[in-house]
């Protein structure tokens, strides 16, 4: 692990055999790249960071692994955007994606297996999520893989809901010489939606455990009920992959979800997201979980190739 100057700021660099991580844990706790090097000197760009001119861009930037917390994607309450119900029936804001992504984060941790980076939270923060918590990221990296944790404390008197994700900006194609309909998608899930303009789960039928990347109705769905909780990407040339592993049992929670999302037919990224629940959890409550008084609850994905 080194430190290394991005932007006129302070990011950290893991070399761990092959792989090379890079990571801003005081930025949102965000895992910016994972690139893969060869014997010949070529490399795979794994986790995909962007060119970036200003570290005030970095929350919105289209890369890395912005960390979504306390809730995924838009919460509604009663068909308004931006607005949540909390457990005490006030009615409150919340961010799109919540606000660890745009948050400040104190480093806990940082050493040559990753580091662990604790959310700092704000007014906006406080305002939308007014609870006493300790909410934590931690991340490990080894040579072809890495887990990452969200780690829920609720230091409050009453329990807490939370449906956290990630946003995994993996490059796509990576493969010279490959588009997207030389890749697959395959994720074993019995159920899957898209969401309404009023927040609410609109089944989607007909879709398939495998699905060409390429496929343009894979965009934007959200997949959950999974049946495992391994989600493979695959090449179909050389068979090279992204395995994502959900949860940490055989059978995952049900109330898990993945998400598939990209910004256009051309953009150089494919985003695979493991959410605790499918985005509105707080209304419709599915994949909404809670944390009681004086417990920590987790969510652990681990990511491989």
């Amino acid at each position: 692990m080194e430190e290394v100057e991005y932007l006129g700021e302070r990011v950290y660099r893991w070399q761990v055999g092959a792989s090379t991580f890079l990571a801003w844990p005081e930025k949102g706790a965000r895992l910016m790249n994972w690139n893969l090097s060869f014997p010949d000197g070529s490399f795979r760009d794994i986790v995909r960071w962007p060119d970036v001119d200003s570290s005030q861009r970095i929350a919105k930037v289209r890369g890395g692994n912005p960390i979504l917390f306390p809730f995924s994607a838009r919460t509604y309450q009663n068909g308004q955007l931006g607005r949540w119900t909390d457990p005490t029936g006030i009615r409150r804001p919340m961010p799109m994606h919540g606000f660890a992504r745009q948050g400040t984060f104190e480093t806990t941790r940082v050493d040559k297996k990753g580091f662990s980076a604790r959310l700092v939270p704000d007014a906006e923060a406080q305002e939308a999520y007014p609870f006493e918590y300790d909410f934590e990221v931690i991340y490990r990296f080894d040579e072809k893989e890495f887990s990452v944790e969200l780690r829920l404390a609720n230091r409050h008197d009453i329990a807490i809901p939370w449906s956290a994700g990630h946003h995994f900006y993996f490059t796509l194609p990576w493969a010279e010489g490959t588009s997207r309909k030389d890749y697959e998608l395959r994720l074993p899930a019995k159920k899957a939606a898209r969401q309404d303009e009023q927040g609410k789960l609109k089944p989607v039928t007909g879709f398939k455990k495998i699905e060409p990347m390429s496929n343009p109705r894979i965009s934007d769905r959200i997949h959950y009920q999974l049946t495992s909780p391994i989600v493979e990407c695959v090449c179909l040339k050389d068979d090279s992959r992204i395995e994502i592993e959900v949860g940490t049992t055989a059978k995952p929670n049900p109330g898990y979800a993945v998400v598939t999302w990209t910004e256009s037919d051309t953009a150089p990224f494919y985003c695979i997201e493991p959410w605790m629940g499918p985005p509105n959890s707080p209304e419709h409550k599915v994949g909404l979980h809670t944390v009681a008084p004086g417990e920590t609850s987790t969510f652990s994905v681990t990511v491989r190739i």
